[in-house]
């Protein structure tokens, strides 16, 4: 039995661009583009690319995601008011059941890991 191949991220993947729905949108007119690298077989674990324009809008997580920010300022705030700011560089798990707002403050890329719980 052979091996599955390794996910190489610098290989080139298909992008799609959208932007969050409407009712969402807290400011700007934010667009992001996801370049998924990989979906395992169950679609329950997703690893890529996102990048976003500027622009704030509301979150609600029901999966769990590590997050590597590779460019730009995001801050995340939690409805209870919590407030999480992160640069280049920076890592982070935004955990299942998550709610509250994503800002992006200035255009940013980040790579994801993303689990999806079952059912």
């Amino acid at each position: 039995m052979s091996s599955p191949p390794i996910v190489d991220f610098r290989e080139s993947v298909a992008a799609e661009t959208s932007a969050p729905a409407a009712d969402r949108v807290l400011e700007g007119s934010p667009r992001t583009t996801v370049r998924n690298h990989y979906a395992d077989d169950g679609n329950q674990f997703f690893a890529g690319t996102w990048s976003s324009t500027a622009g704030k809008w509301r979150v609600t997580y029901t999966e769990h995601e590590f997050c590597h920010l590779l460019e730009g300022r995001v801050v995340l705030t939690a409805d209870d008011g919590r407030e999480w700011r992160f640069g280049p560089g920076d890592a982070w798990v935004i955990p299942a059941g998550f709610s509250g707002t994503w800002e992006t403050v200035e255009p940013a890329t980040k790579r994801y890991a993303i689990f999806e719980r079952p059912g």
